[in-house]
């Protein structure tokens, strides 16, 4: 079941869910707008020729206000938001209808397990063919939430709990690999 905005703000006054620095005027009927933090990552493309997926990958760290992404360049992100989701609630990430038609994809593998904490790290796509501005504290996401049918035996504690600032994968600490 999708969660309301009625039901959105309970949770946030009764502290069941966390959205902080909350933006009163991002709660919409079913989702909460998210916006762009100031820290950004971009991998290092002079480090090494191929991104394996069992080494760690070197990524340029950014902190800035504006941010310029290239056509068909990549790019992390955080949101200035950090959020805390209850055991069982889970959240959707979705690219806003305004930013994909300016041809900027955004996405976060589209899913937020139950019990994470941290600010969300954002994948960046710029689709179009020309350079795309992007000013921190613009909304660039919205969070769709949803209850589940019972709470989480095991919620989340992976390797992105509690996320400050965009992170790199860390696919290499996968347990298949080892």
């Amino acid at each position: 079941m999708i969660l309301s905005d009625i039901t959105l703000r309970a949770m946030i006054k009764s502290g069941e869910l966390v959205v902080d620095p909350l933006d009163d005027q991002g709660i919409q009927p079913a989702s909460i707008d998210l916006r762009l933090g100031e820290h950004f990552l971009k991998v290092d493309e002079n480090d090494f020729d191929t991104i394996h997926l069992d080494r760690p990958i070197r990524y340029v760290e950014m902190s800035r206000k504006e941010i310029v992404i290239p056509p068909g360049s990549f790019l992390l992100a955080s949101t200035m938001e950090y959020i805390k989701l209850p055991s069982d609630v889970t959240a959707f990430v979705e690219g806003r209808s305004s930013i994909g038609r300016i041809g900027l994809f955004v996405e976060n593998a589209g899913w937020v397990d139950p019990g994470f904490e941290g600010e969300l790290t954002l994948e960046l796509f710029n689709a179009n063919r020309l350079p795309i501005r992007l000013q921190a504290g613009r909304r660039i996401c919205q969070l769709v939430f949803s209850r589940m049918d019972q709470p989480a035996s095991a919620p989340y504690r992976g390797k992105y709990q509690g996320q400050r600032k965009p992170m790199g994968s860390r696919i290499y600490q996968d347990s298949e690999i080892g």
